[in-house]
Order: C-alpha cells, then sequence, then structure tokens
C-alpha cells in the first residue's frame, strides 16, 4: 500500500462498537410474574426520527387525568428538557423530563432526558423511573427497548405500549416482550410515519395488537386503559 494511501486512511483498521441488546441494562433473567390486580395503569411510548412532531401531535389528545405516561425519544442529551416544557405548555397534561425516582401521576408525561435509560419501577400500587447510563441498547440511550422490558416486567397486562416513527429496531424486541406478557401493544401506520422502521420491526415480530394512524392512537389507547380498569 503506498504512503498516499496510508496517509488518506486506506489502510486504517476500523472498530465497530457491539450493538447491545436490553440485557445489558435490564437482564431478562431479572423478569418476574407481572402484577394483575389493583395496579395503576400505564402508557408507555417509544419513538426516534419524526417522534417529535407526531409527539406534538398525540399528547394534546390526552385528558387531564389520562394514566401516567413514560416516553423514550431519541433525542441528543440538553435538548429533552425544552422540548418537554413546550410539550407541557399545549397540552392538557404535564410534560416534563424525567428525574431519577420521579413518580408516575395521572395527568403526567416523563420523558427520558438525552443519554439517559429509562426504567419503570413499581412500589406498591404506584411506578416511578429510575435513570440509568448503561451501555446503548439498539445503538441508543435512551433506549425504548429498556423501558418496553421494564414495563413488561412490572406492569405486565397493566400497561399499554405504543410504537411510533423511527429509524431502525430499537423498541421491537421490548414490545414483543410486552405483547407476551399481557400488554396491549399499539404501532403508528406507515402512511403516517415520517421513517417506518421501528413500527414496521415490531410488527413483523410479531409484538403489536393494532396498527393505527397517529389521529388515533390516543383514543383507542384511553379506550383500552378504561376497559383494563380494575
Amino acid at each position: 500500500m503506498s504512503k498516499e494511501s496510508e496517509e488518506k486512511g486506506y489502510g486504517a483498521q476500523f472498530t465497530v462498537r457491539p450493538k447491545f441488546t436490553a440485557d445489558s441494562v435490564l437482564p431478562l433473567s431479572e423478569l418476574s410474574d407481572p402484577p394483575i390486580v389493583k395496579t395503576q395503569k400505564i402508557i408507555c411510548i417509544g419513538a426516534s426520527t419524526g417522534g417529535t412532531r407526531a409527539l406534538n401531535a398525540l399528547l394534546p389528545q390526552f385528558p387531564v387525568d389520562c394514566p401516567p405516561i413514560a416516553i423514550v425519544l431519541h433525542m441528543p442529551e440538553g435538548f429533552t428538557n425544552d422540548f418537554a416544557s413546550r410539550l407541557s405548555a399545549k397540552s392538557k397534561i404535564k410534560v416534563q423530563e424525567a428525574r431519577d425516582g420521579d413518580k408516575l401521576e395521572r395527568g403526567l408525561a416523563l420523558i427520558a432526558p438525552g443519554n439517559k435509560h429509562m426504567i419503570l419501577r413499581r412500589s406498591n400500587d404506584s411506578y416511578y423511573v429510575e435513570l440509568n447510563d448503561g451501555e446503548l441498547v439498539c445503538r441508543q440511550r435512551p433506549s425504548a427497548d429498556v423501558l418496553f422490558r421494564s414495563a413488561a416486567r412490572f406492569a405486565g397486562p397493566n400497561a399499554i405500549g405504543i410504537i411510533m416513527t423511527g429509524m431502525g429496531d430499537d423498541g421491537a424486541r421490548g414490545m414483543l416482550e410486552m405483547h407476551e406478557r399481557g400488554a396491549w401493544t399499539i404501532a403508528q401506520n406507515e402512511e403516517t410515519c415520517a421513517v417506518y422502521g421501528m413500527p414496521k420491526q415490531a410488527v413483523a415480530l410479531g409484538g403489536v395488537d393494532k396498527i393505527l394512524p397517529l389521529e388515533q392512537i390516543a383514543l383507542a389507547a384511553l379506550a383500552k386503559a378504561n376497559q383494563l380498569k380494575s
């Protein structure tokens, strides 16, 4: 190889970082039987490319007393707080960037901070979130797979999962786990997605109960949450 080629980097060795799964943050072996009776219902949402616009259309549709909402959006560190504030100003519910230990309550949506995984935890009949700076999962942090796996573990059939527009496959495996543990799951349809990547992968894995256009998702989630009331 010529010196010129070496200087241009043609002979350089490139290292491809491994693509970690949710196992690196919340091992599958930790899954326990999900709660079934007398537990708050919860809505978990994952989105990426096109997700800011989709959430701007989705969240204002939820009423002030809706079930608590946990959201993972692939957004860089430092941007999620301002985005949550803008969403809160135009919504009936309160929207805020999550802090470690925040309790999820009715009429509240928590958005995972950029560069932090968000794990759902349960305490008696309520939920709170734990922030984690573990490995990138599906090359993302936060990762929808991590949130969805924790929902499968700690909420099970009391959860509703929503996977929205986005590139890649983050959230697809976690949604399948939610589905297998009794959660009701929704994928945004191709026609209303900016990028039909994440929903497409979730559908392909068989983890989706309903495929809906963006404008119908909130109403369907609310109707299902009412059916789930214990």
